[in-house]
């Protein structure tokens, strides 16, 4: 469990307009020492607009915004405890990766050594000496982070870190976001994976519309919001148009097609199962059937009306 204690990240009522648009509506959070907090919402929530305030690069609008304790715009002091992640790269494409790590640890009077061991630990060393831009999309994010913990900060923010990673690049990503929680780090990680949150997130908040929506853990959200369902995939045998028909007694967003299969979730609270599967059966042959739990991407479309995307 994690140690309610004086919180690492303090969120209250922050607002942040750009012209006439307001990005942020007064949104307040707390994370706290050795916590991963995962942020979650759609392009144009307000993510990326409350990761720049963290950071120290926009100032709000109204409200107030402190890590460990201090404000964050333009505070060069708190640039030691802060580690950044963005999801676009912000290295020199032309330098070699050793080259990018030299020149920030020189900003943070960072020992050689260090940047040797991070270059090992993130399978960066055999391409340490080549010129950024013909790496990778999940070498160029694992040298970002290494260039954010170089000087081993105390709070890490990460906005999409494995956004558009294959598997691989994205389990080195999720190993080194749980060490540095055991070592007691805080992480403010902003995602579009929900099992990505699910697995590595102490808390989430939804954000939607500048404003969020929900917060908790994420076990706990799926048992207040989550409706368990009965999966149903048959193979069906009759004309596109009574699968139609079936669309629109079920609802459009609990069928969905998989190659040549036909996928049926039913709430399970509210299933007749017996005439549910009698009906499903004179469209085809039922293949499998299962309960599933909520998942939290089917929560967060229920607390908000809107997708993940």
């Amino acid at each position: 469990m994690i140690a309610m204690t004086e919180p690492a990240i303090a969120v209250e009522n922050l607002v942040k307009k750009y012209g006439e648009t307001l990005a942020l509506q007064g949104i307040s959070f707390q994370v706290y020492p050795g916590e991963v907090f995962g942020y979650l919402g759609p392009n144009g929530a307000g993510k990326t607009t409350t990761i720049r305030i963290l950071a120290g690069l926009s100032s709000p609008t109204g409200g107030s915004c402190r890590v460990l304790g201090q404000g964050t715009f333009k505070n060069p002091a708190l640039y030691r405890h802060l580690g950044v992640v963005f999801e676009e790269s912000h290295l020199y494409e032309r330098l070699s990766g050793i080259e990018n790590l030299r020149f920030f640890a020189a900003l943070h009077g960072v020992p050689a050594a260090r940047i040797q061991e991070l270059l090992q630990t993130y399978d960066l060393a055999k391409a340490a000496k080549r010129p950024v831009r013909t790496y990778s999309k999940g070498m160029k994010r694992r040298l970002l982070i290494c260039r954010a913990l170089l000087h081993d900060p105390e709070v890490l923010i990460m906005d999409e870190p494995t956004s558009g990673l294959d598997p691989t690049s994205a389990a080195v990503i999720h190993g080194a976001i749980d060490h540095y929680r055991r070592q007691g780090k805080t992480i403010f990680l902003s995602t579009h994976d929900m099992t990505e949150a699910e697995t590595l997130c102490d808390r989430v908040a939804f954000l939607n519309r500048g404003r969020i929506a929900a917060l908790d853990h994420p076990k706990a959200l799926m048992r207040r919001y989550g409706q368990p369902v009965v999966v149903v995939q048959l193979r069906p045998s009759v004309e596109s148009s009574e699968i139609e028909s079936l669309r629109e007694r079920v609802a459009p967003e609990r069928i969905a097609w998989e190659d040549d299969l036909l996928t049926v979730r039913l709430p399970l609270e509210q299933v007749d199962l017996g005439t549910q599967l009698d009906q499903l059966r004179s469209l085809g042959e039922i293949l499998t059937i299962h309960t599933q739990e909520a998942s939290l991407g089917q929560v967060f479309r229920q607390v908000t009306g809107t997708n993940l995307e």
